[in-house]
């Protein structure tokens, strides 16, 4: 490499570890010859003298949820960019399993953390734990206050938006399908609907049925809310929400002039469901980006010091609830 650029092996090897700033011609220079002869850095001896793998480990509940596939992906490109790499572990929503993938991103030297923990009870052992160790930030939901950084959109803005939102289309029975369990997010919309839906109908907090965040699920509880003809299905995730679209077409539901249907996150499959659906978007890069930025933070001195950050969501109105004029899908 070195007789290839016509440098020193002391400047190559500063170039390529950029560890000592070097002049912008020669680690062009020394960069073009890398190139040329194909090399490519060892990472194991680098992490060796460095004490640091440049990997960052993400547990996921549940890689089927299309949510999680795309804030992966501006995971990855944030992390990427700083130069670091992803290892990605799921735990098919089991805490039991989510505690032993996270043990064993440990056991390969990860430089960091990120989850979007099963429970926020259960978790939450497992998540301290390892934010004892190596920094962490939990994504899109928490274990409570004090445990880790974290970084999640504002589920009762979000549901805030929905409620308001149907409150002009003249909605006035709403009803509430979500997931059952003590994962963060399905708590703060449920609560979120059960403190505003009383302003549309006293009896609209009590019309609620929880089960998971399954398109399964939102056919089922169409099937046990549906005799009392709500006019608005409020579901808890866009996967609900197709379900229960699916169901309610079978049924011959007019939908949304009889019934309106709205999710939460704006998965893709949202657009193109039929009738296109209404949902809440969660800003996915914003939450890479800061997620990222609280992982590079220093540690926090103590728990009372943790970062909790709430991003604001955007209501994405389509066809599924409006009895206005066509909208775009």
């Amino acid at each position: 490499m070195a007789r290839a650029s016509g440098c020193s092996i002391a400047t190559v090897s500063r170039v390529l570890a950029g560890t000592r700033p070097v002049g912008a011609e020669t680690a062009r220079t020394v960069r073009e010859a890398a190139a040329r002869l194909g090399y490519r850095p060892n990472q194991v001896a680098r992490a060796l003298r460095s004490r640091s793998t440049g990997t960052v480990g993400l547990v996921l509940p549940q890689i089927t949820n299309p949510f999680f596939p795309s804030l992966v992906r501006e995971l990855e490109h944030a992390l990427h960019a700083e130069g670091r790499a992803v290892l990605l572990a799921d735990c098919d929503d089991d805490p039991v399993t989510e505690a032993a993938r996270i043990s064993a991103l440990l056991d390969r030297q990860i430089d960091a953390l990120l989850l979007i923990p099963v429970d926020e009870h259960r978790s939450r052992d497992a998540v301290a734990g390892a934010a004892a160790r190596v920094p962490l930030v939990l994504l899109d939901r928490g274990c409570g206050p004090g445990v880790a950084d974290s970084v999640a959109v504002d589920n009762g803005a979000g549901m805030a938006l929905v409620l308001a939102h149907l409150a002009a289309e003249g909605r006035r029975r709403p009803c509430f399908v979500g997931a059952a369990g003590t994962a963060s997010a399905a708590v703060e919309r449920r609560a979120a609907y059960e403190a505003g839906a009383g302003r549309l109908d006293p009896a609209a907090p009590g019309r609620v049925e929880l089960g998971d965040f399954s398109v399964e699920w939102g056919r089922a509880a169409v099937d046990r809310l549906w005799p009392s003809r709500p006019d608005a299905f409020v579901c808890a995730n866009d996967l609900i929400a197709v379900g229960a679209l699916q169901r309610l077409r079978q049924l011959g539901a007019d939908v949304p002039g009889e019934v309106a249907v709205t999710g939460f996150d704006d998965i893709p499959l949202a657009g193109l469901a039929d009738p296109a659906l209404t949902t809440v978007r969660q800003p996915v890069a914003e939450l890479a980006a800061e997620a990222a930025r609280l992982l590079a933070r220093p540690p926090a001195p103590h728990p009372g010091a943790r970062h909790s950050v709430r991003l604001a969501p955007e209501l994405v109105v389509r066809a599924s609830s409006t009895r206005g004029a066509a909208l775009p899908r």
